[in-house]
């Protein structure tokens, strides 16, 4: 139980260290009075991955998933709420918005009404968790070709490739230790898609210059 315990610190402290790397953007945005070269997809696919494991948390009495949750969703929802009063363009992203909340409340209402309550619901919203959280750390894969071509490693952010890096190892190890398979199996695509990173900053960092960017976060 000691070393559960262990794990479940590691877990909140890396995670919300990783949530926490958009204060960057949040202090830019409130210096500057603008959007620019900020992405809002991240913000708000993170705060629906966020919500999604939340309630998984609470369907499993699970106080380290929820309590990370709680914070990682109340930062995105700030960092959302920020980016749309600063940006110049506000309806195209209150619509995506909108449509967010309009998937969460549908979800919510399938898993909450079509499905038993149980294992059953449980292992549902586990798979489709999971599947939202694989798809968010392989995204970038994309972007990594991109670098790999052009050998420029600027897009990349080596604090938050750290904190992926010992954030989805915490929860590997956690999940490991509760025979959870689906918070184990989500996380290793952080773990390799960070070590994938690494690679690249030590090939590619000696011939770039300036600070790198902020790039997406999952759990």
């Amino acid at each position: 139980m000691e070393f559960l315990s262990l794990l479940s610190w590691a877990c909140i402290v890396f995670t919300v260290g990783m949530f926490s790397t958009g204060l960057s953007d949040l202090k830019k945005m409130r210096e500057t009075k603008s959007t620019d070269n900020i992405q809002f997809l991240p913000f708000l696919t993170t705060c629906l991955n966020n919500m999604g494991w939340l309630y998984y948390g609470l369907l499993k009495s699970d106080q380290t998933i929820v309590s990370v949750n709680v914070i990682g969703a109340s930062l995105q929802t700030l960092y959302i709420i920020v980016f749309i009063h600063y940006t110049k363009q506000k309806k195209p992203f209150l619509s995506k918005t909108l449509v967010a909340a309009a998937v969460l409340a549908a979800g919510w209402f399938y898993f909450s009404t079509f499905l038993p309550e149980g294992e059953t619901r449980l292992n549902q919203l586990g798979l489709t968790c999971s599947a939202i959280t694989v798809s968010m750390y392989l995204s970038p894969l994309t972007d990594l070709v991109t670098i790999v071509r052009s050998g420029n490693v600027q897009c990349l952010s080596f604090p938050l490739t750290v904190a992926t890096f010992f954030t989805s190892t915490s929860w590997v190890l956690y999940g490991r230790q509760l025979n959870d398979y689906y918070i184990v199996i989500p996380n290793m695509p952080g773990i390799l898609t960070s070590i994938i990173r690494f690679y690249l900053f030590w090939k590619f960092a000696s011939t770039s210059s300036g600070p790198p960017g902020y790039k997406s976060m999952a759990m």
